[in-house]
């Protein structure tokens, strides 16, 4: 990883410095490797117990644990210098306690907003594996669980289905906003299957399509029918163009 800006340095260390904090990382695209110009720095904080958010209150608004889920917890949006930077709160305890379900080949998902298909809770173990520490100490996960490719691969291509049958009811009632979401739905859920069989790390839904090699799919959404009887045949054509990615 390059060098961190000097404002997203300094913030890593003050938080850092914080009473309860076992560590700072730096996560996201721009751990994974997928970072571009645009991007943010997301700098997880691992915590343990309680945690003193006065610190991270004088770089601006703070949302306390629990008040973005138990997935994503809570944290900050800041721009520091012109540096856009997400500071993700994380309960350390919570994250190992998802880690060590995801070893057994268990999760849930959770709804959240801005996601489609939910978040899985292995994504906190995801983030374990992928994040690079800055400050402090994690635990090592190891790799990707077989029971949870095994699992991920069984129980995702349900959601799918579940998502594609809804889609071609709404479809045939002429609900055009509910076809299409559901499908959109359904494809996501598609492409976590397909990256939980190739055992891939998937953080959130950002690139998830293309990541499972799913992007051709994106030109299915492009030219929509308004007809209910097209619309339909719309669905119809997704789904088979989701069961052969699948096979």
């Amino acid at each position: 990883m390059n060098e961190l800006p000097d404002p997203v340095a300094e913030l890593c260390a003050s938080l850092g410095r914080i009473d309860g904090v076992e560590a700072v990382t730096i996560g996201g695209s721009r751990a994974a490797g997928m970072a571009d110009e645009t991007s943010d720095w997301d700098v997880g904080v691992y915590y343990r117990g309680g945690i003193d958010l006065a610190p991270l209150a004088r770089y601006g608004e703070v949302h306390p644990p629990g008040s973005w889920g138990r997935i994503m917890n809570g944290g900050a949006w800041l721009s520091l210098e012109g540096t856009k930077v997400d500071v993700l709160l994380r309960d350390l305890d919570v994250a190992l306690y998802w880690s060590g379900q995801a070893r057994l080949g268990t999760y849930e998902v959770d709804a959240l907003l801005g996601y489609l298909a939910g978040a899985p809770t292995y994504s906190l173990m995801a983030e374990l594996a992928l994040n690079r520490t800055v400050q402090g100490h994690l635990p090592a996960v190891g790799e990707y669980p077989k029971a949870l490719s095994e699992a991920g691969a069984r129980r995702w291509p349900l959601h799918c289905d579940f998502s594609l049958t809804h889609a071609r009811t709404r479809a045939g009632r002429g609900d055009i906003v509910g076809a299409v979401g559901q499908a959109a739905k359904a494809v996501i859920e598609m492409a976590h299957a397909l990256a939980c069989r190739r055992r891939l790390w998937v953080l959130n839904e950002k690139k998830l399509v293309e990541q499972a090699g799913l992007e051709d799919l994106h030109a299915c959404f492009v030219d929509v029918p308004a007809s209910s009887s097209r619309l339909v045949a719309w669905v119809d054509g997704l789904h088979a163009a989701v069961g052969r990615a699948r096979s």
